[in-house]
């Protein structure tokens, strides 16, 4: 686990990150960034690993030696996580050290996962995750002890697009004036919502998504795929190793978006008015989190189902079932609608984030999609 052979695809990315160690130009603080599911954690993750190793080799950390057997199980006193949390109302929980049980675990499951699989796996429910001020004491209580290794410390920040300000601020003035040694590892699917002043500290690296072949290979000798349904799946997931992993194993979550937004869709286009409360509601009951990942669903199957008009099978990313619904769907979907659709949908998801009335945000959207359905 953990190391560059682990990494699926991202050649190139994994060239270049070797380089810089062998070469000695190691910059102190680096930004990943890429969309989701392109296994950004993973080559962090791998990167650090061969920095720590004494005895690595042209391609890859040892694996044998006492700081890679403490990487295996994730507790290498150097290396440091962050990643957002949600405190508990008991007030227990506060910073990262409190999950960090947690986070290997997910980590030590599959490297490759989401922000809403975080969230499960601590439980978080309704809280909005996020970095919170009292970690970056953490961080400087961290890096002021003495690498136990006499190697690099490494701070490796997950999502730091969820840095509270506090937090944010202390991390720029450590990122200006880091301690010898140290290395910070930010890891982002939003580099624009980062503060600008940290992005100029740091040495920004895109992921690319990873090739079709390589996702279709890694469920093959990982997961023991067919190689015809491999090569499926691997379009579909459109270089996302997450949305991969959420195909083969079926995503629960998905099949619940995917009936929350059939059942929106009809009851809007017959005007059933009372289901809709209901729907409504039935919506707001799931969480801001999974509220946000809902709105960003539908974002997605209008957009799938606008370009289906066009017919170009191999512009579509869609499941079976999404597949078999929009073929009826998409004329409704349309020249005439499609950006009033889309305004409405960032409209919500901006309200939620706000903590408008979530019952009141899914009701009203529901009653725009009446008149927008019938443009």
């Amino acid at each position: 686990m953990f190391s560059f052979k682990d990494v699926i695809g991202q050649a190139a990315a994994k060239q270049r990150l070797i380089q810089e160690v062998q070469e000695g130009r190691i910059p102190h603080a680096q930004l990943f960034c890429g969309t989701s599911g392109t296994g950004k954690l993973p080559l962090a993750l791998a990167y650090a690993r061969y920095i720590s190793c004494p005895n690595r080799t042209e391609t890859d950390a040892c694996g044998t030696c006492p700081s890679c057997v403490k990487w295996d199980k994730l507790v290498h006193p150097d290396i440091h996580f962050v990643f957002p949390i949600v405190k508990s109302a008991k007030g227990k929980k506060e910073v990262c050290d409190d999950y960090i049980t947690n986070w290997r675990h997910l980590l030590l499951t599959t490297p490759y996962f989401g922000l809403n699989h975080w969230l499960n796996e601590i439980d978080a429910e309704n809280g909005q995750a996020i970095i919170y001020a009292k970690e970056s004491d953490e961080i400087t209580r961290k890096l002021n002890l003495k690498s136990s290794e006499g190697g690099y410390k490494a701070v490796i920040v997950w999502l730091p697009e969820k840095l509270h300000e506090v937090c944010a601020n202390k991390l720029l003035k450590l990122l200006e004036e880091p301690p010898e040694k140290t290395l910070f590892l930010l890891i982002s699917e939003a580099p624009e919502m980062i503060l600008p002043t940290i992005l100029s500290r740091t040495q920004r690296f895109n992921i690319p998504k990873i090739e079709e072949t390589d996702v279709a290979e890694a469920l093959q000798q990982k997961y023991g795929v067919q190689p015809a349904d491999s090569e499926v799946i691997a379009h579909l997931a459109n270089g996302n190793f997450i949305k991969a992993l959420e195909t083969i194993h079926l995503n629960e979550e998905n099949e619940l978006f995917f009936d929350l937004f059939v059942s929106l869709m009809r009851l809007s286009y017959q005007r059933k008015i009372r289901e809709m409360k209901q729907w409504s509601e039935q919506v707001a009951a799931m969480g801001r989190e999974r509220q946000k990942n809902f709105l960003t669903y539908c974002q997605r199957m209008i957009r799938e189902n606008f370009i289906l008009n066009f017919h170009q099978k191999e512009m579509n990313y869609m499941t079976i079932n999404e597949r078999n619904f929009s073929n009826r769907f998409s004329p409704f979907v349309n020249e005439r609608n499609v950006m009033g659709i889309m305004d409405e949908l960032t409209e919500a998801q901006i309200h939620i984030e706000q903590n408008v009335n979530a019952r009141m945000v899914f009701f009203d959207f529901s009653l725009k999609m009446i008149v927008l359905l019938k443009q």
